[in-house]
């Protein structure tokens, strides 16, 4: 009978892993399909990349940016809307596996990757867009 429990929950959190990968790939593909060009868009992204030196208080840091942000708004929408889709699905695991009493660990987890994906959607907005209007590492920390 301390059987069946254990194995339900094995099939639950099969399940939820299944729906992990599949949302992962079709979110992929879905990104690849609704913007135009995209890999080419990625490679002209990264052979536009070039070194800027910024002086750190008493070091000097190179640090890569592209040499025209301004033409890569299409590349930087796809990566945000990738983030923020991931960061979706999160909420829908973690919606999961609470209702099905997964593991504290694992809510854990899937709470850590949620905060990853739409931190680094939000950094990327912020970052990347303002970036092209201002110059990449142009932000001071003050």
């Amino acid at each position: 009978m301390s059987q069946t429990p254990r194995r339900d929950s094995l099939l639950h959190e099969g399940l939820i892993a299944a729906l992990a990968v599949g949302g992962f790939l079709i979110i992929l593909g879905l990104v690849f399909k609704l913007t135009p060009g995209i890999t080419d868009k990625t490679t002209v992204f990264f052979n536009d990349l070039t070194t800027v030196t910024r002086n750190l208080g008493s070091s000097n840091v190179n640090l890569p940016a592209p040499a025209h942000p301004a033409e890569h708004l299409d590349f930087y929408t796809a990566m945000i809307n990738f983030m923020l889709a991931v960061g979706i699905l999160q909420i829908v695991i973690l919606a999961l596996r609470i209702a099905v009493h997964s593991r504290v660990r694992q809510i854990a987890e899937t709470v850590g990757n949620l905060i990853f994906w739409l931190g680094a959607a939000f950094v990327a907005n912020v970052f990347l867009l303002t970036g092209t209007l201002g110059g990449w590492f142009q932000c001071s920390l003050y």
